[in-house]
This record gives structure tokens, sequence and C-alpha cells, in this order.
């Protein structure tokens, strides 16, 4: 690679962040496995990202549909972790897959309208907690970037952090895709049994599109915050969900677009 820092060039090595194809899929039992999906991530937390995906997407509701997820054959492939199937314990219906029109790159989801009521219909009712001081959002960012390994090495990964109402840090996954990060997030506490995640915050690196509020809401967020900006769908969904969107969260400020009950902030 070459390097210029104004009037100086250098050739020099870098290290840059992982980028390849996984495909998801499905499989009840005694059914052939059944391709849902294809995803561009970061390699590392496959399982996670799998189940966080299905999770998402409404196809798995916890930790009960899962009997096992399998990565691919070594011996056919030679990147089995470019392939997971996750296996249920119950019959999964491939018909669904047609109803829900992937479509999966690593800086989008799936956005329009016309999925709004569809996610309010997905996205259980968000309890009304918890109310959280300022002093805390603002360590967030903090926190979150102290944790991201993988960022400090390459600068070019999105990161989504879970956080206890009082500031606590509880867990971090990193990606080349937003939305893959809170995949991955998310998959991790449905496998280790805790979802939904009322009285948490989930933080995002970059900004807020409508796919994150989605993912968050059917996980039971009620604080999505972000560094960046959200999308006017972003905020028009987390306000049909009842979720406090949190975004510009930089510093000593923020900017609160749906549900400002849960920020214990004095108005001028």
């Amino acid at each position: 690679m070459l390097a210029v820092r104004g009037a100086d060039a250098r050739t020099r090595a870098d290290r840059l962040a992982g980028e390849e194809p996984m495909a998801i899929r499905v499989a009840g039992p005694g059914q052939a496995p059944i391709d849902v999906a294809v995803t561009m991530r970061t390699p590392g937390h496959e399982a996670e990202l799998a189940v966080g995906f299905l999770h998402a997407e409404g196809l798995i509701e916890g930790p009960g549909d899962v009997a096992g997820v399998e990565l691919g054959d070594a011996g056919a492939v030679s990147r089995p972790d470019d392939e997971v199937l996750v296996r249920l314990r119950r019959p999964f219906d491939a018909a669904r897959v047609a109803e829900r029109h992937f479509a999966v790159s690593s800086s989008c989801g799936i956005c329009g309208k016309a999925v709004l009521d569809d996610v309010r219909l997905r996205a259980r009712p968000l309890p009304g907690g918890p109310a959280v001081a300022p002093a805390v959002l603002w360590s967030l960012p903090v926190q979150l970037r102290a944790a991201q390994a993988v960022f400090e090495a390459t600068g070019g990964l999105h990161a989504a952090g879970l956080f206890e109402a009082d500031g606590t840090l509880l867990a971090v996954r990193e990606d080349v895709g937003r939305h893959n990060a809170l995949d991955k997030l998310i998959g991790s506490r449905l496998l280790a049994g805790d979802l939904p995640l009322h009285g948490r915050i989930v933080l995002v690196s970059g900004r807020i599109g409508f796919e994150l509020v989605q993912k968050a809401a059917v996980a039971g967020v009620p604080i999505l915050a972000a560094v960046s900006a959200p999308s006017d769908l972003a905020v028009e969904a987390a306000a049909g969900v009842g979720m406090t969107l949190v975004g510009f969260l930089r510093g000593d400020g923020f900017n609160v677009y749906t549900r400002p009950d849960r920020v214990a902030a004095g108005r001028v």
C-alpha cells in the first residue's frame, strides 16, 4: 500500500477488515436445508449472525426453536464458515422465505414504507422504562470504541454494543456491515436465552437506518442510540413501536427523536 501524508509518500503494509459471503440455510427435523439468504460479512461469530438474522426476520422466535448450528462440510468446501445451517426443532415452511423477499448486503437492509406495518406486527410492545441519565448516554461511545479491538487494527468495521441502563457494557460485536454487527449481538443474546432485551440500551456506530430499528424492535430494545444521524423512516418506525431513538451521540450532546420520556434530561 502507498501511504501519502502531506509531502511524504511511502510504501507499507496495512491491515484490512475481512469481508466474505456467508450463506444462511435452515432445516427442520428430517428436512433438506433451505437457502434463506447470503450476506457479506466479516468472519467471526457465524452462528450468532445466522440466528440473529433469522430472529430479526421473524423466522425463529428464540433459543427453543434452535436445535443446533452447523458450519459447512470441511471436506467439501474450502471455507466451512462461509456456510451456516441452522437446524430447528420444528418444521420450517420454505414459503416464508419467498414472502420475506430478502435482499442483504454489507451496507443496507430492506427498506420502504411497505414494511412498517410488518415491523409493528412482529415487534412485541416495549415497556415504559428505563429512565437513563444523559451522563450514561455520553459514556457509551467511549466504552464502545475502547472495546472495538478489530476497528483499532483496521479502521474498517462497524460495531453494536449492549449496555445496562446504568451504562455497564455487556457485549460488543463488530462487522463490516452495520446490520450484521447488530444481528451478531442479538444472536449472541438469543443463544444465551437473554431475549427480549427490555431495560437495556443498544448503541451502534454510524447512522441509524430503518433496518436497525427493525432488528432492535423485534429483539425488544427500548433505547437505540447511534453516533450519527437516523433516517426519516427509522424515526417513523421507532415512533410506531414506542422505541426511544437517540442520534448524534457525541461528546456531551445527543438528539432524542422519539419517546424522550426514557431520557432523564431537563429541558430549557
